[in-house]
């Protein structure tokens, strides 16, 4: 070998060490986020979509999605967060109720800006709080139901006009039921929230004049419709009395899998029902059941926060912000068929067919803005319990006792006796 071979070899070797170590340096800075979030749908693809495209804006920001059931964030994220073991940041729909463990995301952002565009649903986050912003809503949602228009076709049964009554609807299905012979004829989700409407347009106020959590008539008189079509098997058994504790379940695969007519949803729900319903067969929105009390719907929705235990609180809110500027807003809502939580965004509105949302999907997402309006006059409590992280608890109580008097288990008056007991030790009021 040359001289100069030699020193070209030194110096290559040299050369190739300092690279190495550059970019050995540089997966040694990159920061590694953790994001949990569960899924109706397309959440997952399209958010993985837009994690790639921030790699552009931040090339040293890994987040790793972890995509979980609804289940291990209802039940097991709090107990993540209080042994230290939670995510970075994550979706989630206990908005108020997990504030203590939030990021204050507001040292970070331009909080004019944040004020301006999601002000109404910066309260939900703050949990009582005068300041703060604590999440970016990720999705307005609206609890409402969906038909299968083909199974009301078939029996040759009308759908119910708008401001029909839940009694009105259960003889409705109870017909399309007896005449396809199916297995049920109403379903609705195991949830309290899910329950909260409907008895909200039976007179349930949710509080009393002290500001207490309260079990009222109203919230009785649902209750014992929801235990009569239990009864009649108008509602299964699969889903309410079938479920220990205060577990989630929902219908999905009952409605997807024609077994029922009418299934007690809501807007979160629209691009899985798109997608799994398919050409099976014709669906729609339709308006909520009213009750004397008016037509009630649980307003909600999910919203991405960073928790405080997050070594990287910088690069968390970075993210966050970046999701929430309005063009990745935008893709995020039309993609995603949600209803927009940024205002100028409502006001413009979305163009949900240039996501592939045919007119069942655009027709529904107006259906649910209409009910959410008519909410806002009737039944307005349904806006302070969504805020109020008390009402988890009523919420809880609520699928634990009175599934069991679906059940057979217990009386009615038992089981609300048990409500009202379980959300005054748990509440201490």
């Amino acid at each position: 070998m040359t001289k100069f071979s030699k020193m070209t070899a030194r110096a290559w070797a040299g050369t190739s060490a300092i690279a190495l170590a550059s970019v050995c340096a540089s997966a040694a800075s990159a920061v590694e986020l953790d994001l949990m979030i569960s899924v109706n749908g397309n959440q997952g693809v399209v958010l993985q979509d837009m994690v790639d495209r921030y790699k552009s804006v931040a090339p040293d920001v890994n987040i790793n999605l972890n995509i979980v059931g609804y289940n291990i964030i209802r039940e097991n994220l709090e107990l993540q967060l209080a042994a230290g073991t939670g995510p970075d940041l994550g979706f989630v729909t206990d908005l108020g109720g997990l504030n203590p463990y939030y990021l204050d995301l507001a040292p970070y952002v331009d909080e004019a800006y944040w004020e301006a565009q999601y002000g109404a649903f910066l309260p939900w986050y703050r949990a009582g709080k005068d300041a703060g912003i604590f999440g970016w809503h990720a999705e307005v949602t609206v609890t409402g139901p969906y038909a299968n228009l083909t199974m009301f076709d078939e029996a040759g049964v009308e759908i119910p006009a708008p401001g029909s009554t839940w009694d009105d609807w259960a003889v409705a299905t109870q017909a399309v039921m007896d005449e396809l012979g199916l297995y049920a004829g109403m379903v609705m989700d195991r949830s309290g929230h899910r329950f909260a409407g409907p008895a909200m347009s039976y007179g349930a106020q949710y509080y009393d004049e002290s500001d207490k959590l309260v079990v009222d008539q109203g919230f009785i008189d649902f209750a014992q419709r929801m235990v009569d079509w239990h009864a009649s098997g108008l509602m299964p058994a699969d889903i309410w009395p079938a479920t220990a504790g205060e577990k989630y379940a929902n219908g999905n695969e009952m409605f997807f899998g024609e077994d029922v007519p009418f299934y007690m949803s809501g807007s979160w729900n629209m691009s899985n029902v798109h997608e799994n319903v398919g050409d099976n067969f014709d669906w729609a929105v339709v308006p909520v059941p009213c009750g004397p009390a008016g037509c009630g719907i649980m307003p909600g929705g999910s919203g991405l926060v960073a928790f405080e235990q997050t070594e990287h609180p910088e690069e968390v809110a970075a993210f966050i912000n970046w999701m929430a500027e309005t063009e990745n807003a935008s893709e995020w809502y039309t993609r995603t068929f949600q209803i927009p939580a940024h205002a100028a965004l409502q006001e413009q509105g979305l163009d949900y067919a240039s996501a592939g949302a045919g007119e069942a999907v655009s027709d529904g997402l107006n259906t649910f803005a209409v009910m959410l309006a008519r909410a806002a006059v009737e039944t307005p409590q349904a806006f302070k319990a969504q805020g109020d992280p008390r009402t988890g608890i009523l919420f809880g109580a609520t699928v634990s006792f009175v599934s069991q008097a679906m059940a057979g288990e217990l009386t009615l008056d038992e089981a609300i006796e048990k409500v009202i007991a379980e959300v005054a030790a748990k509440t201490g009021e």
